[in-house]
């Protein structure tokens, strides 16, 4: 088994130099001539030479390679105007000035592809089609397929339903039966909940990290704790439109904004009501957010099916959910399993 993904071997180098340049400026020992040899090039040809040559290495795709090439770049600057002593500083103080312009560029790039994206989304959800369908088309033809087409299409399902929710019908979706989750032991309540509880804490924490700590980390925080708060909302509405479908031949099952994951009926050894509460383990998928699921779904082996945007379902053993009426999904999922059989 490969312990380390290729694609990971940029930002695993990038952790390690930035860990041994930091102790390295930091420290006052035989090392660094005891802060005399301190010179920025030593982290900076690691971080701006080596780090990018790795990217194009690891990465066979060319575009992600560059993406990723340059913002690693920019976090090799931002990394080094800390760990790299004021009176060390000669081309950092210019790249320095430098890396806001590219993080603008970027975020400007970003902002007109997410626009872009969006547009495409609304405009596509008029069709009636099956909106996971619209939303991982739409970004392929942006970007096409990949990873960066896979955070992309999470980032646009989360605003799509932000945004737009009241223009996706729960009939829209690919399935003979639908069954949700909303109601179970008032799923969507708690994360009302937790809505409010943020939308009220955030100005209360931003004014008290703003005058106790710091402005900028005060800005940085809260925006953190805004873009959950968006994903909240998403999630909150998200939760009674996306259903779990039975298909002839699969179940997809689809909760709240995370991508779908297809089982394919033929792959299941059997499916019956739980009652106990499931821990966590690398052999188990939970798709439950309140009390404990009430469908365990064993499988005969990791013979699972999903679209290139849904999660990685490899050496699952069991799937557990929570679905508002169990015992009519697991009678659907057998009328279905014995169709098949019988077939």
């Amino acid at each position: 088994m490969q312990l380390i993904n290729k694609k990971n071997v940029p930002f695993l180098f990038l952790f390690i130099i930035s860990i041994w340049w930091a102790f390295y400026y930091q420290s006052s020992s035989s090392l660094n001539d005891f802060g005399a040899s301190n010179f920025e090039w030593l982290y900076l040809i690691d971080g701006l030479i080596v780090l990018p040559i790795l990217c194009f290495v690891c990465l066979s795709d060319k575009k992600e390679a560059a993406t990723k090439a340059v913002a690693y770049a920019c976090l090799v600057v931002f990394i080094a105007s800390f760990i790299i002593p004021e009176k060390n500083k000669f081309i950092l103080t210019y790249l320095e000035s430098g890396r806001y312009l590219v993080l603008i560029g970027f975020l400007f790039i970003e902002l007109m592809a997410m626009a872009t994206l969006i547009f495409a989304v609304k405009t596509s959800l008029k069709r009636k089609v099956d909106p996971d369908k619209t939303i991982n088309e739409s970004v392929e033809k942006i970007v096409g397929k990949g990873m960066i087409s896979q955070i992309l299409s999470f980032e646009t399902r989360m605003w799509t339903y932000a945004l737009f929710s009241n223009r996706i019908n729960r009939e829209y979706f690919e399935g003979v039966k639908h069954f949700f989750c909303d109601k179970k032991d008032g799923t969507k309540s708690n994360l009302l909940g937790f809505i409010i509880i943020i939308a009220i804490e955030l100005p209360i924490v931003h004014l008290l990290l703003h005058f106790t700590w710091s402005p900028f980390a005060a800005n940085i925080i809260s925006a953190l704790t805004l873009f959950g708060l968006i994903f909240f909302i998403a999630e909150y509405k998200a939760i009674s439109i996306r259903p779990v479908s039975l298909t002839s031949n699969q179940i997809i099952i689809r909760y709240g904004i995370f991508s779908p994951l297809e089982i394919n009926l033929a792959s299941i050894e059997s499916i019956k009501i739980n009652q106990v509460f499931i821990p966590r383990n690398n052999k188990i998928r939970r798709f439950n957010l309140s009390g404990i699921p009430n469908i365990e779904i064993k499988l005969k082996s990791s013979d699972l099916s999903s679209d290139s945007s849904s999660d990685s379902s490899s050496d699952l053993d069991y799937i557990y959910l929570g679905i508002d009426e169990p015992a009519a999904f697991i009678r659907s999922c057998k009328e279905l399993m014995n169709c098949s059989l019988s077939e």
